[in-house]
């Protein structure tokens, strides 16, 4: 190539994938339950077209009650980990994620729980997941920001 000043054209071409996460079930109902008592379900997480681990991190809305004072009511176990793993057939794993709610005191309110992957911090597209609570009902929506 060095001895030959020639031009070269090379032509790439490719299909650009944008890691995205799935919830199953896509509606979830946690269950009314006295004051202080627990309710809990089981969420898959379901990673698509991530090339190298990411892990999974959560944040979980504080309430303001009536008079002031702010709870967490929720909690989030992942019991197997929270990293999103490349199989060795190079599709991701699925993660299990506990969602549970418990309070001491009466709670109306509409919040969200982000599950946010590492590629936030990127200039690329990021993905995040918000939880939407009306009344019991959970409805998983996908919200795409980009920079």
């Amino acid at each position: 190539l060095n001895d030959n000043p020639s031009h070269y054209k090379i032509t790439l071409s490719g299909t650009m994938k944008s890691p995205k996460i799935n919830f199953d079930p896509p509606f979830l109902m946690l269950m009314p339950v006295p004051l202080d008592v627990k309710t809990e379900a089981i969420v898959n997480i379901i990673p698509q077209d991530y090339l190298r681990q990411s892990r999974i991190q959560v944040e979980l809305p504080e309430l303001e009650l009536e008079d002031g004072d702010r709870i967490c009511p929720f909690s989030i176990l992942f019991p197997e980990g929270q990293d999103i793993v490349l199989s060795s057939n190079g599709t991701n794993m699925e993660l299990n994620c506990r969602i549970s709610f418990r309070s001491s005191r009466p709670v109306s309110s509409l919040g969200n729980i982000f599950f946010i992957d590492e590629e936030e911090n990127r200039l690329l597209q990021q993905q995040r997941i918000a939880f939407l609570l009306y009344t019991h009902i959970w409805h998983f929506t996908p919200l795409v920001n980009k920079l």
